[in-house]
């Protein structure tokens, strides 16, 4: 597939961060596009595989973003299962979303880069838009922000940025076989994080850290999931273990541009009312 041969692109995930902004990207390019979650008018359930193979009729290309993470049980088999599913309805191109330092995650991708089909890996940092579309928000937006982690830093990655990379994938034949780590241009703490949101909003904002077993301890009290419980407290001790503080430069590998800076998309976000 090459920009000139517009195909059909699926999006899997259209109402996540990622996924809302490749799917609204590609409407924008007036590419054929459909999304697919368990909400859409094309229904995508990844506990419902007799889901799949409705949806990937007609598509040409696939953005795979799998809920709630790569490295949770099943998702090898669930990920393999979808490519079986993607090669007999003759899609010709994958696009995975992946994360950093994840056994389970270079599981998944191996197993997309045997499909047989043509195929980028997005290899993601933590996303900058956790702190104002996802789990940070409502602490920050209270004040008080605890959580478990040392002084380990991380090359937040703006979203868009995300979306970028995946529509130039997803859209040109040049990307096909690559794989991109995709992060931020420099690794900062979290509490560096939250003073950054607290500078633009001039907000005060408390930063505390807190031992894994009490913040697993405040999740349960809030009712979430055992098994939500359990993936975040393998990606706060064992994903977020410095393994990862190093930017790399797949953003540029990509585009031919450095990613946004966490400052950047900090001033961005606020502009848009987000900690409002």
């Amino acid at each position: 597939m090459t920009t000139s041969n517009k195909g059909t692109i699926l999006v899997i995930g259209g109402n996540g961060k990622t996924g809302s902004r490749v799917a609204n990207k590609l409407n924008a390019l007036n590419w054929p596009v459909k999304t697919a979650s368990r909400s859409s008018e094309i229904k995508f359930d990844w506990l419902d595989a007799t889901t799949w193979s409705k949806a990937l009729e007609g598509i040409n290309a696939v953005y795979i973003t799998y809920q709630p993470d790569l490295a949770v049980p099943g998702a090898t088999t669930a990920i393999a299962t979808l490519c079986k599913l993607a090669a007999e309805a003759g899609v010709q191109k994958l696009v995975l979303l992946s994360g950093r330092g994840e056994r389970e995650a270079e599981e998944c991708e191996r197993i997309v880069m045997q499909s047989g089909i043509q195929w980028t890996i997005v290899r993601a940092s933590w996303f900058a838009q956790n702190f104002n579309e996802g789990n940070f928000l409502e602490p920050v937006m209270a004040g008080y922000v605890a959580l478990p982690t040392s002084n380990v830093r991380e090359p937040f990655i703006d979203a868009d940025d995300i979306a970028d990379v995946a529509i130039a994938a997803l859209t040109d034949d040049k990307h096909n076989g690559k794989i991109y780590e995709v992060t931020g241009p420099e690794a900062i703490t979290f509490r560096e994080a939250v003073a950054e949101i607290a500078k633009a909003t001039g907000r005060e904002i408390i930063y505390q850290q807190i031992p894994m077993e009490d913040y697993a301890a405040e999740l349960a009290d809030y009712e979430v999931p055992a098994d939500v419980i359990w993936l975040i407290t393998y990606l706060f001790t064992e994903v977020l273990d410095g393994r990862n503080e190093q930017p790399m430069n797949g953003v540029q590998e990509a585009l031919g541009r450095p990613p946004a800076s966490f400052a950047t998309y900090v001033k961005k976000a606020a502009e848009a009312g987000a900690w409002r």
